[in-house]
């Protein structure tokens, strides 16, 4: 008998070194974009959740990756709604100015992996694949768009 893959949904971090503090007028168009990009993903198709700080409306008060470092992260049915969202809404404005307000990472700064339908990932599951990444590159558990691994593959390598 052949068994079918458990159900998947892809979680994904992304984390930012802001040049300048939130409340900065240079970081300005960003926070301003927040809402709109927000509502947007909310509604893409294939969003399942995204992290907020109790009673806001996004995380970016959230600072546990460093002082000066913003998080971003997301649940979704599939890679391709992810990057649909990520390439083809709203938030592809954000992505073409990231100069205008983050520091440029020379190490990886989005990790995705995969995670079974219902659980909803922590910020320190989060860190530790990107931490993974950043230390032996992409796997099953810890990868990025240009490197993905499906959701069988991931299920292979980590069984159970």
């Amino acid at each position: 008998m052949t068994a079918f893959p458990r159900a998947v949904h892809l979680a994904q971090l992304n984390v930012a070194t802001l040049l300048h503090p939130l409340d900065d007028p240079r970081i300005a168009p960003f926070v301003e974009l927040l809402d709109p990009v927000n509502a947007t993903a909310d509604g893409a198709p294939g969003f399942v959740w995204r992290l907020v700080e109790d009673g806001e409306a996004d995380a970016t008060a959230l600072r546990p990756a460093g002082e000066n470092v913003i998080v971003n992260m997301s649940v979704w049915e599939t890679l391709e709604a992810l990057w649909d969202f990520t390439y083809r809404s709203g938030h592809l404005e954000v992505v073409r100015r990231r100069r205008d307000w983050f520091a440029r990472h020379v190490e990886a700064h989005l990790v995705l992996w995969w995670i079974p339908v219902g659980h909803v990932p922590t910020v320190e599951e989060a860190l530790e694949r990107l931490a993974e990444l950043r230390a032996v590159g992409p796997s099953p558990r810890a990868f990025t768009f240009t490197s993905s691994y499906t959701q069988a593959e991931a299920a292979e390598a980590h069984p159970g």
